[in-house]
């Protein structure tokens, strides 16, 4: 991998006072928390990413504050990573190159919402858009665990899918996102607006190509979701309960969550519905669908041990923050030399696969899937619970996977092409190269760029 190389001969303090009353940020504490994400969770980004700050922060409220910004950075040629609320797993807003980090938190406006869609700047925190879309009929059609406090231009930039995506799909999957606005890092930043299929161009594009000022959401129908937990004897029961579950179309669901045991031993706030030594289903189910739920759950043979009503379900911890990633972190709240795997295992109603890798890793790598839709068809994507011992072994892990059928999205890099995607995509590297000619946007962490700039490195104008 191409080196990226920092400035050496900048005055922060002179290029602090160039962007006027745009608000920036010197303190050094400040910018180490603003410079960094939940890179932990992983033993290998934690020895990569540890020392990696930002020189300067700098937030702006406007879309010409942006502009702005932009037209700073770019004659100084410094590096510039965007940054929502830091709630990523993979390094992927943090500066390997130091430079400017721009705080897009303040630009937080739910600008209007119409008949299913809403139009909202990039520092809008999810939770927030929902309180304003719900009351309408509406709400997001899908949101991480972190969906208190995420925002949604980080969800666009680096996320790919989470509670909701067992009806919805993935954030790439067309008609996910209508269309965005973005600042370019040319010579003279201009504002292009991205739509239909264009959007491809910067969607989960860890912010490498492009300053997301506006987006334009579609919305699904709100529904009151009730949070239901069911236990099972057997951890495949469990699974083969949410396969059929996913695939009951009938059934109105936003969240399928399956847990072998000893996972279900770190939810300590949820201790009393969750018995020693049974796999559990954490679920979200539309109200007017638990009567037929609760059928397809007795014969299944599991056990509810705890159901809220969409009222009820307001008060305490959303069920939703003990899964997908939130597991992780509870996890490790327990026993922090765990980590984590990203896992998609291709279509198999008969969970084949999901059988063989439980059997053969057994305590070693525990099995957690979250089911959503993909390409029509209801599939299980894993984020396993490691117990970690070392990085060759963590690296034959994922081998064994990847020759097995299953797909890693791989936590453990900060390179966008090496994470999920496995290949370069060309579309979004042809991007970069119009709108971020000098290669300033979130250096390193775009494989596809660096392989065709290899002479290039992050320096400031001579």
């Amino acid at each position: 991998m191409t080196a990226v190389h920092p400035p050496t001969d900048i005055n922060w303090e002179v290029l602090a006072q160039a962007f006027g009353a745009i608000e920036t940020i010197r303190d050094p504490n400040q910018l180490d928390k603003l410079s960094k994400d939940y890179y932990y969770f992983s033993p290998v980004l934690q020895g990569l990413l540890a020392d990696k700050v930002g020189d300067l922060v700098v937030r702006p409220t406007t879309e010409a504050e942006v502009l702005a910004v932009a037209q700073v950075c770019v004659d100084a040629r410094v590096p510039v990573t965007v940054r929502g609320a830091g709630t990523g797993n993979y390094g992927q807003c943090m500066p390997l190159a130091g430079g400017v980090i721009v705080d897009l938190s303040r630009m937080n406006a739910i600008q209007r919402v119409q008949l299913g869609v809403a139009w909202v700047e990039p520092g809008a925190k999810l939770a927030a858009i929902d309180k304003v879309t719900r009351p309408s009929g509406w709400e997001l059609r899908m949101y991480p665990s972190t969906y208190r406090t995420a925002t949604i231009g980080g969800f666009i930039g680096g996320g790919s899918g989470g509670i909701g995506s067992i009806t919805y799909g993935q954030l790439r999957d067309r008609g996910n996102l209508n269309a965005v606005r973005v600042v370019t890092l040319e010579s003279t930043p201009r504002v292009i607006e991205l739509r239909g299929d264009d959007v491809q161009k910067v969607n989960h594009a860890y912010g490498t190509n492009g300053i997301i000022t506006q987006l334009e959401i579609p919305l699904g129908p709100a529904y009151p979701w009730a949070e239901v937990i069911v236990v099972f004897d057997q951890f495949m029961a469990a699974a083969h309960f949410g396969q059929v579950l996913g695939e009951s179309d009938g059934l109105i669901k936003k969240l399928i969550s399956i847990h072998a045991w000893p996972i279900p031993s770190y939810f300590v706030a949820l201790k009393p519905y969750l018995p020693t030594g049974k796999a559990a289903a954490l679920l979200m189910v539309a109200e007017s669908s638990l009567e037929l739920f609760r059928e397809l759950v007795a014969a299944c043979g599991g056990t509810i041990t705890y159901c809220k009503s969409a009222q009820e379900a307001q008060r305490g911890a959303p069920l939703a923050e003990f899964t997908w990633n939130h597991t992780t972190l509870h996890a490790r709240s327990a026993d922090p030399s765990l980590t984590y795997l990203q896992t998609l295992f291709p279509y198999d109603a008969d969970l084949k696969g999901v059988q063989h890798f439980y059997d053969y890793f057994g305590d070693e790598v525990l099995m957690h899937l979250e089911y959503l839709r993909m390409g029509g068809q209801v599939c299980p994507a894993a984020l396993q619970i490691v117990r970690y011992s070392t990085e060759d072994r963590l690296n034959q892990i994922i081998q064994y996977h990847e020759a097995h059928g299953a797909l890693i999205a791989n936590p453990h890099t900060y390179v966008l092409e090496d994470g999920g995607m496995k290949q370069v995509d060309q579309v979004q590297v042809d991007f970069k190269a119009k709108v971020d000619p000098y290669g300033l946007l979130n250096p390193g962490k775009m494989r596809g760029w660096l392989e065709q700039h290899r002479d290039r490195a992050v320096l400031p104008q001579s």
